[in-house]
């Protein structure tokens, strides 16, 4: 097992970090073609990659989680303020939990609607709940309110990794990039 050194992460963390972070991103722009598409069966097939990608991305999360418990991060630089630290920590646990419970608020409201989520069409997972037309809509709105929260989140994420690196000057950007440092 492969251990994050005292200023990098590992490459596990930095591959399945940057992993989901593209995902989520395909997971946005599949949302909008889909509200968008022309046709009905353009929705639907968007939607069913929409939701492949949703599962994808909660597998990585768990498999970010267990690699997080057995590789601890890079200590936060000394010069951080307490309130600083706090706010990073309540951050990544934030997003933590929203890559664990967007997919399952997803799968729950697919599953309230009656529509099967597949994974790449190379199998399907068991639906959560019976088919319930106010189950679905409140998943729904569960759904679509924690992806503006998902999405106010990875923007501040962004913008206090940016801050890190242009404006303190210190390394908490740099010992994430895919191809910087250990």
């Amino acid at each position: 097992m492969s251990r994050a050194s005292p200023t990098h992460y590992t490459p596990v963390a930095k591959i399945l970090h940057w992993t989901i972070a593209a995902l989520i991103i395909v997971q946005f722009v599949l949302a909008h073609l889909a509200e968008d598409a022309p046709s009905k069966m353009q929705q639907l097939a968007l939607y069913a990659r929409h939701k492949s990608f949703g599962m994808t991305i909660l597998m990585l999360a768990v498999m970010r989680l267990v690699w997080r418990l057995f590789n601890r991060p890079p200590e936060l630089p000394p010069a951080m303020k307490p309130y600083e630290r706090r706010l990073a920590q309540l951050g990544h646990w934030a997003l933590y939990t929203l890559l664990f419970v967007m997919p399952l608020a997803g799968w729950l409201m697919s599953s309230a609607r009656g529509f099967t989520v597949s994974w790449f069409g190379l199998f399907s997972f068991p639906d959560l709940i019976a088919r319930n037309q106010a189950h679905f809509e409140t998943f729904k709105e569960i759904h679509e309110s924690l992806a503006k929260v998902l999405f106010f989140l990875a923007i501040l994420h962004v913008l206090a990794a940016l801050k890190h690196h242009f404006w303190d000057k210190d390394d908490v950007l740099r010992r994430m990039l895919p191809f910087g440092g250990k």
